[in-house]
């Protein structure tokens, strides 16, 4: 896709004093007008390791988009930053009026924060403080997505064990963790977060809830094989349908944090895909096929 400063948060091409600076400027200018300013019309809510930083930065291409300022995911319902209040929350968007001028016409926003699909507080947040936001859920071979997950937790240093020695370790891990957040909303799980490998990857029921919480018809799961590497446009058209955007392309769908590494071993492929079966079945079921990576 052409480089396109609109579609470039300024996040990404700024060190990290400036960085933190800014979030500073927003947070004090940004919370003093956030009357002002719009809330998200959308939302990238996951899964993890599944296309939201591509999908995020090829929509925020889109002439109609405007993005969040300085970063791509506010978290704000799934940290305790919830504790702000909506105006906090508001303080990271765009001014209304100036957005408008901006793309010559009315214009949206939105942010992408893919824990808050498997945070048992976020979509009961959601619900109550965005009752019109939309909400878009990628998903992927989830096999490939536990093994993608573990490379990046492992670089990012909150993974210190192999990716077998991780699957075995995730039970215990995990255990009591659930319970832990839902007794107290303000409880951040580090194991919740870092090391749900096979949890992230049980899609269906996680979609279930924001069905309930959120409404079928907010909520839109499209598969990032589809999205980005069929070349078919009736996924992206789909999107932009459900966006509410007029019809627009971008040259090339980015892969964002793409990393190259040695294959998965067979004897973990299978063990795997024999854990997601049933999962996958439930999927396909709330997506009306198979998914593909069950072709």
């Amino acid at each position: 896709m052409t480089a396109n400063p609109k579609s470039v948060p300024l996040r990404g091409r700024a060190p990290d004093a400036v960085k933190d600076l800014g979030r500073a400027t927003v947070r004090t200018v940004g919370y003093a007008s956030a009357a002002l300013r719009m809330l998200p019309d959308f939302l990238i809510v996951g899964a993890q390791r599944c296309g939201t930083t591509s999908l995020f930065q090829a929509l925020a291409g889109h002439p109609r988009v405007v993005p969040p300022l300085f970063h791509k995911g506010v978290h704000f319902f799934d940290t305790p930053a919830y504790q702000h209040g909506l105006r906090w929350y508001h303080a990271h968007f765009p001014i209304r009026a100036a957005a408008n001028r901006r793309v010559g016409g009315p214009a949206i926003t939105g942010e992408a924060s893919p824990y808050y699909l498997f945070h048992p507080w976020a979509g009961h947040r959601i619900a109550a403080d965005l009752p019109k936001t939309r909400l878009i859920v990628l998903v992927r071979d989830p096999v490939q997505r536990a093994f993608s997950a573990h490379k990046q937790e492992t670089a990012r240093g909150f993974e210190t064990e192999p990716f077998e020695a991780a699957l075995d370790l995730e039970q215990s891990r995990l255990a009591g963790e659930l319970e832990r957040m839902r007794a107290d909303p303000s409880y951040e799980s580090f194991h919740h977060r870092h090391h749900a490998y096979l949890g992230r990857g049980e899609y269906a029921k996680q979609i279930v809830r924001l069905h309930e919480l959120i409404g079928e018809h907010r909520v839109l799961v499209l598969e990032t094989a589809e999205l980005f590497d069929s070349g078919k446009p009736e996924p992206w058209d789909r999107l932009l349908e459900f966006l509410g955007l007029p019809h627009w392309r971008p040259e090339e769908l980015p892969h964002a944090n793409a990393k190259p590494s040695a294959p998965l071993p067979d004897h973990l492929r299978r063990r795997l895909d024999e854990h997601f079966i049933d999962h996958d079945q439930r999927l396909a079921a709330l997506l009306g096929h198979t998914p593909s990576w069950r072709l």
